[in-house]
């Protein structure tokens, strides 16, 4: 008995080990994990409502609806940013890797923030919002002391970004503090649109370049994607335009006039890219239709804000659930092949997870037109934690095994 149970202890501890050798490793994990179940937790609690019943209480001091909108963007998607800069801003600088205190320490920060907004009523809000807002000063500062060694200047806005998404977050805590009055929704809009603006920026580099490689590398003999410079430069200022119009002094019109205009700017960037080329490589079509639900995102927001025929927040969904939703779970899945050493193919499960985001999305933006909000709500909510444990249930094993030694390595031994 004792031998099995430090056998079990000692998988354990082989299992933290390697989770916490690269960021990607355990941010990622940890983004999947919590999107299962945050977004079931939000879930069931549309289910009770739905059927007529309510909870006599909740664990979190906030209403519910903004508990769910604060964990999706600043639990989340920003585990995810966390996980892609800590692996690639060593790669853009040539720099040294984070190592697994860093990983450790600032996963322990984030973990407890997810914890302390939870249990927020147990809390005193400011404690609440002093552990919740360490996490991007924290990453902040771990990615400006390798930028500013290589002066890798054009990737400085990653920082302006970051700044955006740690004012909207304490936006948000001021207003559940009780320090201000109605900046927890527009805490909530900042935090999508600086995501979106990321997407912008990285979305507007790889999938060109993925997609020109991939198509090199088979030999393709037609039209290659092809980027222009001017265009890229007005898709990326009026994505970080739209992130400044989004906070509360700028009025409303403005913000659907600039968020019209990123998305016009930006789906002209993406016509030039020849994404029905890759139409038969998931691991790229998903890059492609990620960012098509960027620039649809920004236009029908931006022309819901000026011709108000549907619902704000059902049009910001299709940025956040949409254009976020999948491109952080195709950047996870293939940064997570890559860096694991794994072929850059995804598994069956996988595509059928690609499939239900962009339908989870459509279905939450859309489905109020036409259907009952319970049962939009619900079945949205179905499909995405539906998609989310297919990731974890393929990655898990990737994610937490050592990277496989390469053919070369295994005949020198």
């Amino acid at each position: 008995m004792a031998t099995i149970l430090h056998s079990k202890s000692s998988s354990k501890l082989r299992l933290c080990a390697v989770v916490l050798t690269k960021g990607f490793r355990f941010y990622f994990l940890s983004a999947g994990l919590f999107s299962v179940f945050a977004m079931f937790a939000w879930t069931v609690w549309l289910g009770v409502h739905a059927a007529g019943g309510a909870f006599v209480s909740v664990p979190m001091s906030m209403a519910p609806h903004l508990w769910h909108a604060h964990e999706m963007v600043y639990g989340y998607a920003v585990a995810v940013m966390a996980g892609f800069f800590i692996t690639a801003v060593p790669n853009w600088t040539g720099t040294e890797e984070a190592g697994a205190k860093f990983v450790a320490a600032s996963g322990l920060i984030w973990l407890l923030g997810r914890l302390g907004v939870w249990f927020s009523s147990a809390f005193d809000p400011v404690v609440v919002a002093i552990v919740d807002l360490a996490f991007i000063p924290v990453l902040s500062t771990a990615i400006l002391g390798r930028l500013a060694r290589k002066s890798q200047v054009r990737n400085m806005i990653f920082l302006f970004l970051l700044s955006a998404l740690f004012l909207g977050n304490l936006m948000m805590h001021l207003d559940w503090i009780g320090w201000s009055s109605g900046t927890a929704e527009a805490g909530i809009r900042v935090g999508v649109f600086a995501s979106a603006a990321m997407i912008a920026i990285v979305g507007g580099r790889v999938v060109p370049a993925f997609t020109r490689n991939a198509l090199n590398r088979d030999g393709y003999e037609g039209a290659l994607p092809r980027s222009n410079a001017w265009l890229d430069r007005l898709g990326v200022l009026s994505a970080l335009l739209a992130t400044l119009a989004a906070f509360p002094f700028v009025p409303v019109f403005f913000l659907g006039c600039i968020a019209f205009a990123a998305g016009a700017a930006n789906l002209l960037r993406l016509a030039g890219w020849n994404g029905w080329a890759v139409r038969n490589s998931p691991i790229l079509w998903i890059l492609h239709l990620a960012f098509l639900l960027l620039t649809a995102g920004y236009l029908v927001y931006g022309s819901t804000l000026i011709l108000a025929y549907m619902s704000e927040t059902a049009a910001l969904h299709l940025l956040a659930t949409g254009a976020i939703g999948s491109m952080t779970l195709a950047m996870m899945t293939r940064a997570s092949l890559g860096h694991s050493g794994q072929p850059l193919i995804v598994k069956r499960p996988i595509v059928l997870a690609y499939l239900m985001v962009i339908a989870a999305a459509l279905i939450r933006s859309f489905g109020n037109l036409a259907f009952d909000y319970f049962a939009v709500m619900l079945i949205s909510g179905m499909v995405w934690t539906g998609a989310f444990m297919l990731f974890v249930w393929i990655y898990f094993p990737i994610l937490t095994r050592p990277r496989p030694l390469r053919h070369q390595e295994q005949l020198q031994q």
